[in-house]
């Protein structure tokens, strides 16, 4: 099981507590069927289960609601934890945890609290967040779907792109367009959130994704022909949900970077402990500088993120503004796992490139932390504008 890159911190007994055991439960339970889930892309229901009823899929679920109730940073501890052992699984959790509940957590009244938050706590619904559609990726507030007020509440009409748990999931927070934004106004304006169940008629899923990486997470399109709500689905204001949305998506940013980082932790083990073993040219290959080098670099860029990511999570746990300090540790978790995944590729060789070594497995996983919850590209947007606010 690979280990954190240095001890810079003492675990309380609370994290102690969860990441111990969870350590246990992953190479017993989740490392052995990695790869070969990897292979079918076969989503692991039994073992969302069982970490369902050790918290994990009810993180920062308060205690009352049937949640662990944890801080985000040993939030995101548990996330790099299970990415340094399956990336798939990892998104599956950070996905649920951080952008549904997430949700849930940032707008839904107490009544809906009570209503969607313990099934989703336990693991007995999965958790679905519906904004990126086909022509809405970067530029969320181009969304299309549409909400028309009715009778009894709404009817949802559109459709979504790169839903992760879109054929799995049990509760969905959408969002649609119930108002079009006012000559000047934010293009965002007009945009409402709405949580609903997998049941509901209407709600169409498509065929999972044939995807690079991460293939045993569940990733579909969805489409919503008419699908009708009551108006107690509503979360939050009526045509104001993005600046919720902007709230959930810096939450969630902490978690993928912590993402990367597990996985770039775990192919930085693979790569060490190769160099140690392989031989080349009379003495280890971890003797020969330029690999001694090349894993230095991984190891301190990987430390670097980490810091980023347990700031980040810091500023949020005090209730402090933390748009810009999750927009880098995204930014820096993300692009440190992919690079420590390409240079452990690099030091095994040839046998970096085979399946049997994982390594490429790692990359290819890794490779999504640098496209969800906003893109480098926009990771680089909000740190100059939020950076330059600082001067004005």
């Amino acid at each position: 099981m690979p280990q954190t890159v240095t001890a810079w911190f003492e675990l309380t007994a609370d994290q102690r507590s969860l990441v111990g055991p969870l350590r246990e439960f992953l190479k017993a339970e989740v490392a052995p069927g990695a790869v070969q889930r990897d292979e079918t892309g076969e989503f692991p229901a039994s073992i969302v289960q069982e970490l369902g009823a050790m918290g994990v899929f009810g993180l920062q679920v308060p205690e009352e609601l049937g949640g662990a109730g944890l801080d985000t940073a040993t939030s995101a501890l548990v996330i790099e934890e299970i990415a340094a052992v399956d990336g798939s699984l990892a998104l599956t959790v950070a996905s649920h945890n951080s952008l549904c509940v997430g949700h849930l957590l940032v707008a839904a009244d107490a009544a809906q609290r009570r209503e969607w938050l313990p099934p989703l706590a336990t693991a007995e619904r999965l958790g679905a967040w519906a904004l990126t559609e086909p022509g809405a990726g970067s530029d969320a507030a181009a969304l299309a779907t549409k909400a028309t007020r009715t009778s009894e509440g709404y009817a949802i009409t559109g459709s979504k792109q790169f839903i992760t748990q879109g054929t799995v999931g049990g509760v969905y927070v959408v969002m649609a367009r119930t108002a079009e934004a006012a000559p000047g106004a934010a293009r965002s304006d007009g945009i409402s959130a709405f949580v609903l169940p997998g049941e509901t008629p209407g709600l169409m899923r498509g065929k999972p994704e044939k995807k690079l990486g991460l293939r045993s997470s569940d990733t579909t399109p969805l489409v919503f022909d008419g699908v009708r709500v009551g108006g107690g689905a509503l979360l939050g204001r009526e045509g104001a949900a993005f600046a919720d949305v902007a709230r959930v998506l810096s939450g969630g940013r902490i978690g993928i970077g912590a993402m990367g980082i597990g996985l770039g932790r775990a192919a930085l083990e693979k790569a060490g402990r190769y160099a140690l073993e392989r031989r080349q040219f009379g003495q280890a290959l971890a003797k020969h500088q330029a690999v001694a080098f090349k894993l230095a670099e991984m190891a301190t860029e990987l430390e670097a993120a980490r810091l980023l990511v347990m700031k980040a999570a810091a500023l949020r746990d005090a209730g402090r503004d933390h748009t810009l300090a999750a927009a880098m540790a995204k930014l820096k978790g993300s692009v440190a796992g992919v690079n420590a995944c390409d240079a452990a590729i690099q030091v095994l060789g040839g046998y970096g490139y085979l399946r049997d070594y994982e390594v490429e497995r790692y990359w290819r996983d890794a490779r999504l932390t640098r496209i969800g919850e906003g893109t480098d590209e926009i990771q680089h947007l909000i740190i100059a504008r939020e950076y330059l606010r600082q001067l004005e």
